[in-house]
């Protein structure tokens, strides 16, 4: 089986549509909104592990802006060997928070940011080996992977219509989830509406609106924005000279291997959704993005680099697929980080709205995965099972957060994500049932068979020219009727 490709040349790639400084900058601002949320999430968190002080945790915040920023221009427009040139947001990466916060209780954030230099330069030496392996991506594996990465984002959606702090009074109260559910209908009404132009900016739209409804309420603060500076340039190495530790490395190292699966499956996943061919060289230059961009952040003050889903799922609801809108918020992101003053803006848009408009933004991901699993073949073939093991394999840590608590912290590393869970059940197992066809049976199983009709062998060969079947009889070329014997007869 092939990865699915299309027939697309240099000048005509849906990817490099033009739509106007306009539309770049007003598509390019709903992508920044979809994932500023969980842009600042890991700094906040990992600082706070860290004891750093909140003007601190304010520069890894702008940090983080500015590398996210900086890290999807080289993704979206490129440099020879870098950059796969689709619309990818690049941003911190979640997986590597808990590794972060155990190196920083034995060597501070000066040993994080040395983990991870050291790590993605490592990645960087290995992403030849994972560019190679766009054969074992078809529509079956990138099907599910697309499908966990919307199921594996519910939860965030969710957390955020309750209001995103679970430490607040308010969290989970009716007002929250009020909030979230008129900015869910916004943008389903928008979406509605016949004006394309509208349409495609229903997710902008709603935020702005729901925002404003939040305001006349009393649900959100802009009293914040005035204070701290207007501009600030990211420095060089601010919190002292990173520091290397081979145990802090090695676990961190094992992150970036899941950062490496991760991001092949957002790069397949948005190829998808663009409907644009991704090959192998397509892949390495995605990945090796990926991995140049985590290897400079720590220099500026942030951590590992990588696709945001949510934003692929961003590229599938509103059909824009030009990488241009994508680079356009990458230079928003890198304004944001050298106007703090922007990022509180922004900072201020409550957490329910942004939870509406994610339960359908993160829905729509979901349904781009059903959507291209309804093109795989499950006639005769154990495609049914990798589908149902692989996705049910990465349900388990979005529904039991816990599952892997008991397992070694590379194991949870590893597993913890649902999104590399499902990528590496779905690709172990289409190796082992439609690559590995050595000791293959030429009987279906029970699960090859569930859907389709099926006649052995050994019966057909008992039948002779002429033979036909008609209200319930089997008959010969005569006319005469040829016994049926039951299941279990002699």
């Amino acid at each position: 089986m092939e990865s699915t490709t299309y027939p697309t040349t240099e000048s005509s790639r849906p990817e490099d549509e033009k739509l106007g400084p306009f539309a770049n900058l007003a598509y390019g601002f709903q992508h920044i909104l979809t994932m500023y949320g969980g842009i600042v999430a890991v700094p906040l968190i990992v600082g706070q592990a860290a004891g750093l002080s909140p003007a601190e945790i304010g520069l890894l915040i702008t940090a983080s802006l500015f590398a996210g920023g900086a890290a999807t221009l080289l993704q979206t427009i490129g440099l020879p060997f870098f950059g796969c040139q689709l619309p990818l947001v690049q941003g911190v990466s979640f997986a590597g928070v808990a590794t972060m916060i155990a190196i920083s209780g034995n060597g501070g954030i000066q040993a994080i940011f040395g983990a991870v230099i050291a790590a993605s330069f490592l990645g960087l030496l290995i992403t030849p080996v994972f560019s190679r392996i766009t054969r074992f991506f078809p529509p079956l594996v990138a099907g599910i992977v697309i499908t966990t990465i919307g199921l594996t984002l519910m939860p965030v959606a969710g957390s955020w219509a309750m209001g995103g702090n679970r430490a607040t009074a308010d969290y989970g109260s009716q007002a929250n989830i009020l909030l979230a559910g008129v900015t869910m209908l916004i943008v389903l009404l928008l979406s509605k509406v016949g004006n394309a132009a509208i349409s495609r900016l229903s997710i902008l739209l709603a935020l702005v609106i729901g925002t404003v409804i939040a305001y006349a309420f009393g649900m959100t603060d802009f009293s914040r924005v005035a204070e701290g500076p207007v501009f600030a340039l990211p420095q060089i190495f601010h919190f002292g000279y990173p520091t290397f530790g081979v145990a802090a490395i090695i676990s961190m190292f094992i992150v970036i291997l899941v950062t490496l699966v991760e991001t092949s499956a957002d790069i397949f996943a948005v190829g998808e959704i663009v409907e644009t061919k991704v090959d192998s060289r397509r892949l390495g230059d995605g990945l090796r993005a990926d991995m140049l961009s985590s290897m400079l952040a720590p220099f500026f003050g942030s951590f590992t680099q990588s696709a945001f889903a949510q934003n692929v799922g961003l590229v599938a609801v509103t059909g824009v697929k030009s990488r241009y809108v994508v680079a356009t918020g990458g230079l928003i992101l890198v304004a944001l980080g050298l106007l703090p003053v922007m990022g509180r803006v922004v900072a201020a848009i409550p957490s329910p709205v942004l939870g509406g408009a994610g339960i359908v933004l993160f829905g729509t991901v979901a349904a781009s995965g059903i959507r291209t699993l309804s093109r795989v073949d499950y006639a005769n073939n154990m495609n049914l099972i990798i589908v149902a093991s692989s996705i049910g394999f990465g349900i388990i840590p979005i529904v039991i957060p816990s599952f892997y608590d008991q397992f070694p912290a590379w194991v949870e590393t590893i597993f913890h994500s649902g999104i590399s869970s499902s990528a590496l059940m779905a690709i172990t197992l289409n190796l082992l049932f439609n690559h590995l066809t050595a000791g293959n049976s030429d009987q279906p199983s029970v699960f090859g068979a569930a859907s389709e009709r099926t006649i052995r062998y050994a019966d057909i060969a008992q039948l002779r020219d002429g033979d036909y079947y008609a209200d319930g009889k089997l008959f010969d070329a005569e006319g005469n009727e040829v016994p049926l014997i039951r299941a279990g007869g002699h």
